[in-house]
């Protein structure tokens, strides 16, 4: 069964409450130390997506970083918006640090 997800950061009670947020994902915020809705507020997502991949030692597929920004976001009291939402922005953000470092 589905677990039905919030509409409003205010509302959400677990990880897989966040919109965009299944099983695999929580579990992955959890590897960053992200344990609750919470502990999303404030957070960098492009942060928390380097550190996991530090930790783990994977290149995660960038869509999961969108899933990041989409939950951050949501957290920080935007409305829901699909990951995908956030693709061209993280490539263009991931673009403009690596100009910024060259």
């Amino acid at each position: 069964m589905k677990k039905a997800k919030t509409a409003a950061e205010a509302e959400a009670r677990g990880m897989e409450s966040i919109p965009n947020i299944g099983p695999a994902v929580a579990g992955y915020l959890r590897e960053v130390g992200i344990q609750q809705p919470a502990d999303l507020k404030g957070q960098d997502p492009y942060v928390l997506f380097q550190q996991l991949c530090a930790q783990t030692g994977v290149d995660y597929d960038p869509c999961l970083l969108d899933t990041f920004i989409a939950a951050t976001r949501f957290m920080g009291g935007e409305p829901p918006q699909p990951w995908y939402r956030y693709t061209r922005e993280r490539k263009r953000t991931l673009q403009e640090i690596a100009l910024s470092s060259s």
